[in-house]
């Protein structure tokens, strides 16, 4: 080749070059960037759980004017983000562990940001509900148990279960996790549907070329916006909370029914905090066998070796199979309960005034349990006096000189401590809810910690 030839086509190579890229330059749509634009320095171990899920993304960035419209919006709300964050550090280790075992994109750990807030309570006008958001009928067809007892679709671990059931076969069935997505959100037929209707029309079938509803279009940019500010939350002013990698929860099995609280004062937590691992309980007991409780790691020693030494009741309730067409007043009356506390317990209406066929009901047990102090060390020497109700800080040689020390003088007061209910209030001073809200003149089951009550009789030691 000549000089002057080589110049010749050094130069065509030149402006076909700038040609080209004067053709990108003009595309200012919607793209799907396989570039995860991320440096991870996989030499050491997760430094805490951000870390871990941002090491395992495996889902392409999306860049469109929604993405940036919503990363902008929670960068705004950056105290929600917080939140959600704060709720999300409970359940992230598990999730994360079964995506991982099941080699699914860690992206999808940030899914229930998008569904739920991370509130494994949230209930939405679809009937949807839990951290996943499951209709009734999908949680049938991934074997979510909803009985009387219990609804699974609020279960952090059967739901997460499920859930990435679901979004695997919905991956197979589309081969694209972005289509994937979509039919998590608008149901897998109307994906389809949709794909089959742009390919009679001779258009795209790739998740950016669909007609979907506005929810479902603004569904995967939500995620992408929450994956944008978790990869680099400096960026947006956001401080997330930090968050171990370590499991936060473990299971334990009992094989005997416990109310939910007297589970919580053994594991010596406030039945708040114990309700947000295992909301799936509809009522204020569990069922009588095959029980699973979540408690934190550092709590499940705790329950075993309190529940070894209590000696009382772990319920005060016992199940009551009523026959068709029995009242309600005559039950309660039966067992000594107000019909306003068997139809509270029970999830009754004001409307229904009899007993339907099949159907279950709780009614206090004959024998009303001994009152759980914050431990049970506390509730065995209380023989020995009448003794107050203990922080779960207060140390355990201070529990003893508390509890040996005899106090005779009765009280008609209780002073709110955090953690307590209506409910634990009136169970310990052998009461019920409705005569204490009607003595106290209280509008609502709130109460403040430091609020004193008035109390029907005296202290039961």
């Amino acid at each position: 080749m000549t000089l002057q030839r080589f110049f010749l086509v050094s130069l065509l190579v030149v402006l076909a070059g700038c040609a080209a890229n004067n053709q990108q330059s003009k595309h200012t749509g919607p793209q799907i960037a396989a570039d995860t634009s991320r440096t991870i320095d996989l030499t050491h171990p997760p430094k805490d759980m951000w870390d871990r899920i941002r090491r395992g993304y495996a889902i392409p960035n999306l860049r469109t004017d929604l993405v940036d419209y919503w990363t902008n919006y929670y960068a705004n709300n950056a105290r929600s983000v917080t939140v959600m964050s704060e709720r999300a550090s409970k359940y992230l280790y598990h999730i994360v562990d079964e995506l991982e075992r099941r080699n699914m994109p860690t992206e999808l750990a940030l899914l229930p940001f998008v569904e739920s807030a991370y509130n494994p309570e949230a209930y939405s006008k679809a009937h949807a509900s839990g951290l996943w958001q499951f209709v009734p009928g999908t949680a049938k067809d991934f074997n979510l148990e909803q009985n009387w007892w219990l609804d699974q679709r609020r279960d952090p671990v059967a739901s997460t279960n499920a859930a990435l059931d679901y979004l695997e076969y919905l991956y197979e069935l589309q081969g694209d996790w972005y289509l994937a997505l979509a039919s998590y959100n608008w149901g897998q037929g109307s994906v389809l549907r949709a794909i089959d209707k742009n390919e009679k029309a001779n258009l795209g079938i790739d998740y950016l070329s669909l007609r979907m509803p506005d929810e479902t279009r603004n569904y995967v940019p939500k995620l992408q916006a929450i994956k944008n500010i978790l990869t680099n939350p400096q960026q947006y002013n956001i401080a997330l909370p930090q968050v171990q990698n370590v499991p936060y929860f473990t299971t334990v099995a009992y094989n005997q029914q416990i109310d939910l609280d007297v589970a919580a004062q053994l594991a010596e937590m406030s039945l708040d905090d114990f309700r947000f691992l295992n909301p799936a309980y509809k009522r204020s007991t569990t069922p009588t066998t095959n029980v699973t409780l979540l408690l934190p790691t550092d709590k499940a020693d705790i329950f075993h070796e309190n529940i070894k030494r209590y000696q009382g009741r772990l319920s005060q309730w016992e199940v009551y199979a009523p026959k068709a067409g029995e009242s309600y007043t005559e039950i309660a009356s039966r067992y000594g309960m107000s019909l306003s506390q068997l139809r509270s317990i029970n999830g009754i209406n004001a409307k229904q005034q009899r007993a339907t066929a099949a159907q279950t009901l709780l009614v206090a047990a004959a024998t009303t349990p001994e009152p759980i102090q914050a431990d049970p060390l506390g509730t065995q020497l209380a023989a020995l006096g009448e003794v107050p109700v203990l922080p779960a800080t207060t140390s355990t040689s201070e529990r003893v000189r508390a509890t040996t020390a005899t106090n005779t003088a009765a009280t008609r007061s209780h002073t709110v401590k955090k953690g307590d209910t209506l409910y634990s209030i009136a169970r310990r001073y052998n009461t019920t809810v409705s005569t204490l809200q009607q003595l106290n003149n209280l509008k609502s089951s709130r109460l403040a910690p430091g609020a004193r009550l008035r109390l029907p009789g005296p202290t039961r030691g």
